[in-house]
């Protein structure tokens, strides 16, 4: 991060947009929020590590102190590489599903909080989840099955200087990729719906020129691509709520490419009748809301801000 620079753990309340600040930093540049099954936690990365906070402090809402980590509980990975903001929790609560930097993607035991000490207790170590695809294959982690069977993913392949991404799906036990698109289009951002019957992305497919990523959906099992939005600003990220009616998204502004950091984006709802509300103006992008990040009852959206502080704070 910029000297000048924080970064904010949000939670926005659906209804209103109004936000309440979780967490602030201004040393640990952390991403991507998840929130526990149980509504209790939220999983956040930063520095190549993952983290678990409780939603409330101290059984309050309200913002712990910007630099001394209070409340953040750092969960052992095990020893793997270190992970970027691609990682899901299973619905069980009991597994975090983590993109590693060496291109594979990890089931990481969440196990239990000592209840006396509040420190996490010992999991199992972790266990690598997808195949040896080649030197040139990433995956990208974006969604895990309302069942806990399945995992959604990117697949990143270079090949002589160009760079393919395509949605496969895997057991999460391991086992044999599917792949679910197969064509130059970029696409990213693959999430189940809640009753898993659709795998919900952004792609570039329904452009004809780079930087105009939209809204998809496909059948879970595969088939032809359903466009959801139509608009001239750039959509990453489609996250369904728990009861399935909305999608919340990070808009980018028009042109845009890729996703990247330190810009300012737009969460935005695509309602069921197809209407899009804006509900949040933040300048951020990368980070801000790469996962699902509903809170169970769907109420609210846990999403990270990186402000940049005025030259007299």
């Amino acid at each position: 991060m910029h000297p000048k620079q924080r970064a904010e753990l949000q939670l926005l309340d659906v209804a209103t947009g109004a936000p309440t600040v979780r967490y602030t930093s201004r040393t640990l540049h952390f991403e991507a929020p998840n929130w526990s099954p149980d509504g209790g936690n939220l999983i956040i990365n930063g520095g190549g590590k993952l983290f678990r906070l409780p939603v409330h402090a101290d059984g309050h809402r309200g913002a712990d102190s910007a630099d001394n980590g209070a409340g953040l509980e750092e969960i052992d990975l095990g020893g793997i590489a270190g992970i970027n903001n691609d990682h899901v929790i299973s619905p069980d609560g009991g597994t975090a599903y983590v993109s590693s930097d060496d291109g594979h993607i990890y089931a990481v035991d969440l196990a239990g909080v000592d209840a006396a000490t509040q420190r996490a207790t010992a999991g199992q170590a972790p266990r690598r989840v997808t195949n040896d695809n080649g030197p040139n294959f990433r995956h990208y982690l974006h969604g895990v099955s309302p069942d806990g069977t399945t995992l959604a993913y990117i697949g990143l392949e270079v090949n002589g200087g160009q760079v393919c991404t395509n949605v496969y799906t895997i057991p999460a036990v391991g086992g044999p990729d599917r792949q679910l698109t197969n064509d130059r289009f970029p696409d990213d951002g693959a999430e189940f719906s809640p009753d898993g019957q659709w795998i919900y992305f952004n792609s570039e497919r329904g452009s004809s020129k780079p930087g105009h990523a939209q809204l998809f959906r496909m059948p879970a099992g595969g088939g032809e691509p359903e466009q959801l939005t139509f608009d001239e600003r750039v959509n990453w990220f489609p996250h369904p709520s728990p009861d399935g009616t909305r999608i919340a998204y990070v808009s980018f502004p028009p042109g845009t490419l890729g996703h990247p950091a330190d810009v300012p984006v737009v969460v935005r709802l695509l309602e069921a009748d197809g209407s899009i509300r804006d509900l949040a103006r933040v300048f951020g992008g990368q980070g801000t809301m790469n996962v699902p990040s509903w809170s169970p009852d769907g109420r609210r959206i846990a999403m990270v801000a990186y402000p940049m502080e005025k030259a007299t704070e």
